[in-house]
C-alpha cells in the first residue's frame, strides 16, 4: 500500500507541474475508483485528498477538476451496474470473487437492507463502493433508481472530496 500511495504522490506532482493534464487524469482515478475490482488498487481518496490541497493551495480552478471526478465516479459505477446486469450471479465465478465470497454477500445484504440508499451511501465507504453497484445490477435494480442515485452520490463525492479538500487549502494558504 505504501508503493501506492508513493506512485499516487508522484502523480500529484507531476500534475502540478503539467496542469494540462490534470482533469483526464482526475476523472481517470476517480473512474478506476468507482469501477469493482479496480477500486481495491486505486487509493484515490488518498490522491484526491492530496490533490485538493496542492489543487487549492496552487490556484487552480477546482470545479472543473471536480466535476471530472463526479463523472468518472458516476461512470465507474455504471460500468460495475452493467457488469452486473449482464454477468448476473456468474459475478462469483470470477476473482476476487471465488475467493473472497463474503464481499458479495456483505454487499448483498447491505443493499438488501438499504435499497436505493446504499448507492448513495456505497460512493463514500471504500469497501461498499467495490461492490455496491455490481450487485445492485445482479439484483436488476431499476435502471432509473440506478442512475438517480448514482449521479447525485457521485456529484456529491467528487465535489465533496476534491473541492472542499481545495477550497479549505486555498483558504489556509492565503
Amino acid at each position: 500500500m505504501a508503493a501506492l500511495e508513493h506512485a499516487m504522490q508522484t502523480l500529484v506532482e507531476f500534475m502540478r507541474v503539467n496542469q494540462e493534464w490534470a482533469i483526464p487524469i482526475v476523472f481517470l482515478v476517480a473512474f478506476c475508483e468507482c469501477v469493482a475490482i479496480l477500486s481495491w488498487l486505486v487509493p484515490a481518496t488518498v490522491f484526491f485528498t492530496t490533490f485538493g490541497a496542492v489543487a487549492g493551495a496552487s490556484g487552480l480552478s477546482l470545479a472543473p477538476l471536480a466535476l471530472a471526478a463526479s463523472l468518472g465516479a458516476g461512470s465507474g459505477f455504471l460500468v460495475s451496474y452493467w457488469a452486473g446486469l449482464h454477468l448476473g450471479p456468474r459475478v462469483h465465478d470470477y476473482w476476487p470473487f471465488t475467493r473472497n465470497p463474503q464481499l458479495l454477500d456483505r454487499g448483498h445484504a447491505f443493499f438488501e437492507k438499504w435499497g436505493l440508499a446504499s448507492i448513495l451511501i456505497g460512493h463514500f465507504f471504500g469497501p461498499l463502493r467495490a461492490v455496491i453497484a455490481i450487485v445492485a445490477g445482479i439484483v436488476a435494480m431499476p435502471a432509473w433508481q440506478f442512475h438517480l442515485a448514482n449521479w447525485i452520490a457521485s456529484f456529491a463525492w467528487g465535489f465533496g472530496l476534491l473541492y472542499g479538500v481545495g477550497r479549505i487549502s486555498e483558504f489556509l494558504a492565503r
